[in-house]
């Protein structure tokens, strides 16, 4: 997977991206007969198999997750920090009301790509890629812009087109 670099991954990505959305198209009408999660698993556990997030870290140089108010407690109760000091030196309110990171790279990543508060770590962290979700059709969207940040996204649709390309 080091042909993924985040560069050429956006560029795979974005060369993928109409076939990936009529495939997801094809996917929903064809629902009923395919059992989805089951092969977004197989492929989630192989694709994670193969790729190390620590020789990656897009996700934490590219994007910030949500903070949600029980993950400010957390963080800033191990950082010992206020809630409102943790707030005012690490978060701030995007156009959608919710609080993310200022800046990217995320401050709280190391250079060797480890997460200073990996156990306290915000559940958008804990919870992305998203490709373990129990249903995967509510996060097909999601999923389309994660082909962008994310070689394990990547793949796992990618594997998905091939493998289900006879049955839809």
């Amino acid at each position: 997977m080091n042909e993924l670099t985040p560069y050429r991954l956006k560029e795979r990505a974005a060369r993928a991206e109409p076939q990936t959305r009529a495939f997801f198209k094809q996917l929903k009408k064809n629902r009923k007969k395919l059992k989805l999660e089951e092969l977004v698993q197989e492929l989630h556990e192989e694709a994670f198999n193969m790729i190390n997030c620590l020789d990656c870290a897009n996700c934490c140089k590219s994007i910030s997750p949500i903070i949600q108010e029980k993950d400010i407690d957390r963080i800033a109760r191990y950082l010992r920090l206020k809630p409102a000091d943790f707030i005012g030196q690490y978060l701030h309110l995007d156009e959608d009301g919710d609080y993310v990171f200022r800046e990217t790279p995320c401050p709280l990543l190391f250079p060797d790509n480890y997460c200073s508060v990996y156990d306290k770590r915000p559940r958008s962290c804990r919870e992305y890629p998203h490709t373990d979700h129990h249903n995967f059709y509510q996060v097909m969207e999601l999923s389309v812009k994660n082909t962008y940040i994310c070689p394990a996204v990547f793949y796992i649709i990618e594997q998905m087109k091939k493998r289900l390309h006879y049955m839809i």
